[in-house]
């Protein structure tokens, strides 16, 4: 059994050290804080992550919009060129 990369004696002497130090009435609320305090982390994470890939959906959306803008007026900038360039090699 694995757990963190520890073995089942390293488990074992942390158990113990805690139930010397806060004793066996305590163990069970120490336990508890300790699971609020990751299932809060967790949740913290879960949200930052949402939200930075949001902001990332976000600036690709607006950078796609700008290349593609970027686009569209280079390509009217080169019809009007090649306009130019019909109406002096024809002139009518």
């Amino acid at each position: 059994m694995n757990f963190l990369d520890m073995g089942i004696m390293e488990i074992v002497l942390i158990l113990v050290v805690a139930l010397i130090i806060w004793g066996p009435g305590k163990i069970p609320e120490v336990a508890r804080n300790i699971g609020k305090f990751m299932s809060a982390m967790k949740k913290m994470s879960f949200d930052l992550t949402t939200q930075v890939r949001k902001e990332l959906e976000l600036e690709e959306k607006e950078s796609g919009s700008t290349s593609d803008s970027k686009k569209k007026s280079e390509e009217k900038k080169g019809s009007t060129v090649d306009n130019k360039e019909k109406s002096e090699k024809n002139p009518q």
